[in-house]
This record gives C-alpha cells, structure tokens and sequence, in this order.
C-alpha cells in the first residue's frame, strides 16, 4: 500500500466518521428534537433516544420539557389605592408543543418572561394593598391563568405563579405598625373590661348567696380573721352581726324622711 492510499483511506476514515457523528442525533428522556429539512419542519417533535439525520440538508433544533424556573424582577408598581411597592415573583413553566415553542416565537424562554412582568404590573395595578397582602393566593390564580392564556399559542404551559416579595415604604410600615399597636391596645383594654365585668357578676352571685344564708357568712367571716390572724400584725378585728347594721340603716332612714 502506497503512501498516497494510506493517506486516502486516512481521509476517507475521518470523512466517514464526521458524517456519522453529524447523522447521529441521541436525545435524553427530557429533550425533543424538532427537525427542519430544507427549511420545512418534517411532521411531528422526534425522540427521546437516537435519532438521524441526513446532514447538510437536515437541522435539528433541541427542545427542553422540563420545567423551567424564572424569576420575574422587581417592579415598582402603583396599587389601586395609590400605594407604590416593590413586587417580584416567580414563575413555573414548561413547553409541551415543541414545533410551536420554536415555530410561533423566536424565543419562548424571553416572550414568557416579558408576558408575567406586563401581566404582574397591570394585575397589581389593579388591587389594593389589603387585597395584595392578605389575597396573596387569588393574585397568584389570576396571574397563572392570564400568562398561561397568553403562552397557549406558544406551545407553553404555565403551571403556577407565585408572588415572593412585597416591599411596601418605609411611611407605610411605620404607618401600618402603628395601626397594629393600636389594635392590640384596643384588644387589651375589651379583654380588661370583660374581665371586670364578669369579676363584677361574680362577686354579685357571691353577695346574694351570702345573704340568703347568714350560716355561711358567718363561716366566711370566720375565715378571714383566721388569715388576719395567722399574719404577724397588731390589728384586731371586732365582727360587727349585720343584724345591727340592718338597725343603724333603718333609724337613719327614719331619721331623714
């Protein structure tokens, strides 16, 4: 074998081997392949697994279906209330057409993103700020059904929509915290007087019972000047019978008609 064949077969060895390295396509279980030949996409996305092509003439155009991951920036946006905040959220979508993820847009990856920044400003724009805070579910539904509406054309399925951050003005969380302070002082001072109201009818059942049953009165009297008593102090205490107090009541009022 001559030097020149040797060197043919050289050449022809590495021309074989890059053509084949060009017509072997192996796609993992995640990826689909759309395939354009001669400028025309040929029926429906290919794979997972191997896949050919004729080179040259054929393009193949991976496409992920996995879910993607995205952050929408911070945006300052106005309230319906006329209250500016700082928003950011994040998004969760995946393709599930790939010819029209790559047909219908140049970039699907940028057109989501720049569809929830637009859909993100008007929707706030359009609730108040007890509704932003306390709602944060139901912003979160309308956002993921108004960009997956949007995305449907695209061969993009959004799957859900969440609002992560709310930054209100330094004004407004002073103003907001009073507001809470003052509620709690309000919750305070309720309990306190349902508390002295029912103290109150409380020792108003303890005074009638006492009352009707002198014996038991007696019985408590008793009980205070034993803890009275049992108290290193100087104090005496003379039990005075109610019977007599009953007498300097009546005679004063006697005394006064």
């Amino acid at each position: 074998m001559t030097i020149e064949t040797a060197i043919g077969l050289a050449i022809a060895a590495v021309l074989l081997i890059l053509i084949l390295r060009a017509s072997i396509k192996i796609l993992p279980e995640y990826e689909r392949g759309v395939l354009f030949r001669l400028g025309r996409v040929t029926g429906e996305a290919r794979g997972p697994g191997l896949i050919l092509i004729i080179p040259i003439v054929d393009r193949l155009v991976r496409v992920s279906l996995r879910t993607v991951t995205q952050d929408i920036p911070p945006q300052d946006i106005i309230t319906r209330d006329n209250v500016t905040v700082r928003v950011n959220a994040v998004t969760y979508y995946r393709v599930v057409d790939p010819n029209r993820a790559i047909l219908e847009i140049e970039d699907y990856k940028y057109g989501t993103s720049q569809v929830a920044q637009t859909t993100l400003r008007s929707i706030i724009g359009q609730a108040a700020l007890d509704e932003l805070l306390i709602n944060r579910d139901e912003i979160n539904r309308q956002l993921q059904q108004i960009i997956d509406s949007l995305t449907d054309a695209w061969g993009v399925k959004v799957s859900l929509v969440e609002v992560k951050d709310v930054e209100l003005p330094d004004s407004m969380r002073r103003a907001m915290a009073r507001q809470a302070e003052s509620e709690r002082d309000r919750r305070a001072k309720v309990i306190h007087a349902q508390g002295e109201k029912e103290a109150a009818a409380t020792l108003a059942d303890a005074a009638r019972m006492l009352e009707n049953h002198p014996a038991a009165m007696q019985l408590r009297l008793l009980q205070t000047m034993t803890e009275v008593a049992a108290e290193q102090n100087s104090t005496l205490i003379f039990p005075v019978p109610m019977e007599i107090l009953r007498v300097f009541d009546a005679m004063r009022a006697s005394d006064e008609s």
